[in-house]
């Protein structure tokens, strides 16, 4: 009798460790799959990637894809879901705004297949173009209001600063243009810095 309950009570003890494990594994799965799509979208672009080839570089069968993430749209939708994590500007010096901008989207960019893949894709897809907009209108474009004297004017330039920034993350980690893939961070962002400073505090021309 005190046997069986010992049993008893070392199965119910070990299906909880059973389903840490499980859990693990299945964030791990997903993991692979996202690094994998991520560098195959970046690759290839949306129309050209395949579940199959995902789920080769991943190391996994096909249907591990579609069973965590439904086709290929849901799939770029989780992949492409790229943060910024842009720093709080509160309290940087307005003269060091844009040099602190600058300085966070090359260190965040390098070594990342997210945006590249998000680029390349956005070129050609409407799902992918859409995703871009919304992460400049809704992440930049709330942290530009924040520093800025007229908060109306953050939709101008957030897009100005997107524009000149996306310009150069295309040059350099898609087309890979080999001046633009040479040059030092630290000289990048040098020449970068004073132009996103201009669009972030100088006045808006007026049109003539």
């Amino acid at each position: 009798m005190t046997e069986g309950v010992h049993q008893r009570q070392g199965g119910s003890q070990a299906q909880p460790a059973a389903g840490v494990r499980g859990t693990r594994r299945s964030e791990a799965t997903r993991a692979a799959i996202l690094r994998a799509a991520r560098a195959r979208f970046a690759a290839d672009g949306y129309d050209r990637a395949t579940i199959r080839a995902i789920a080769a570089d991943a190391r996994i069968d096909p249907s591990m894809v579609m069973r965590y993430y439904g086709n290929k749209e849901g799939l770029f939708a989780a992949a492409a879901d790229f943060d910024l994590r842009l720093p709080d500007l509160g309290g940087v010096p307005p003269e060091r705004l844009g040099d602190t901008l600058v300085g966070h989207f090359l260190t965040r960019w390098e070594g990342d297949d997210t945006l590249p893949a998000l680029l390349r894709t956005a070129s050609t897809n409407p799902n992918g173009a859409e995703r871009l907009r919304t992460i400049c209108a809704t992440q930049l474009g709330t942290a530009v209001a924040r520093v800025i004297a007229d908060p109306t004017q953050a939709p101008r330039r957030a897009g100005l600063i997107a524009g000149q920034l996306l310009g150069v993350a295309l040059t350099r980690y898609v087309l890979r243009i080999p001046p633009m893939v040479d040059i030092s961070l630290a000289e990048l962002r040098g020449w970068l810095a004073p132009t996103i400073q201009r669009y972030l505090m100088d006045d808006i021309p007026v049109d003539r």
